[in-house]
C-alpha cells in the first residue's frame, strides 16, 4: 500500500502537490548514494546469512556464528545510516505525500531490520550455547 501510495503519486502528481514530482520545494535523497549502500547492505546481509545457515548444515558451528556476527554488523551498520539518513534529510513527515510516504515506508522498513538484528542476535546466542545442528535448526530458519 505505501508503494502504491508513492507510486500513484509519482506516476500522477496532483494539483494540491504542484503537478510535479517531487513536489515543489523538496530536495530528494541521491539515490546514488546511501540509499545504494543501504541496498549492498542488505544484500550483503541476505548472503552472510545464507552463508551462516550453509555453515550451521555442513556443522561448522564456529563459521555459522562468525558469518552470524557480520549478518548483525551490517544489520547495525544499515541502521545507522538510515539515522543518518533521517538527520540529513531535508525535508521531513510532514512535508507533504513525499515526507509521509517517504519516512513512513522506510520506516517500517527500518523497524523490520531493526528486529530482525535482534532475531539474528538471539540466534546467534543459540548457535553458540549449541541449541541448534544440521538436523535441528528451525528455530534458525523461521528468525
Amino acid at each position: 500500500m505505501l508503494f502504491w501510495a508513492f507510486f500513484h503519486n509519482r506516476l500522477s502528481p496532483s494539483v494540491e502537490i504542484g503537478c510535479s514530482w517531487p513536489p515543489m520545494g523538496i530536495n530528494t535523497i541521491n539515490p546514488l548514494r546511501v540509499p545504494l549502500l543501504k541496498t549492498i547492505i542488505l544484500l550483503s546481509s541476505g548472503f552472510t546469512v545464507t552463508w551462516s545457515h550453509h555453515c550451521l548444515l555442513l556443522k561448522k558451528r564456529i563459521k555459522a556464528s562468525v558469518t552470524l556476527i557480520f549478518t548483525i554488523i551490517l544489520g547495525i551498520y544499515f541502521t545507522f545510516l538510515q539515522t543518518i539518513e533521517y538527520i540529513d534529510s531535508t525535508f521531513t513527515i510532514a512535508d507533504s505525500i513525499y515526507g509521509s510516504v517517504f519516512f513512513v515506508a522506510t520506516g517500517f522498513h527500518g523497524i523490520h531490520v531493526i528486529i530482525g538484528t535482534l532475531f539474528l542476535i538471539k540466534n546467534l546466542l543459540r548457535n553458540i550455547k549449541a541449541h541448534f545442528s544440521n538436523n535441528h535448526h528451525f528455530g534458525f530458519i523461521i528468525m
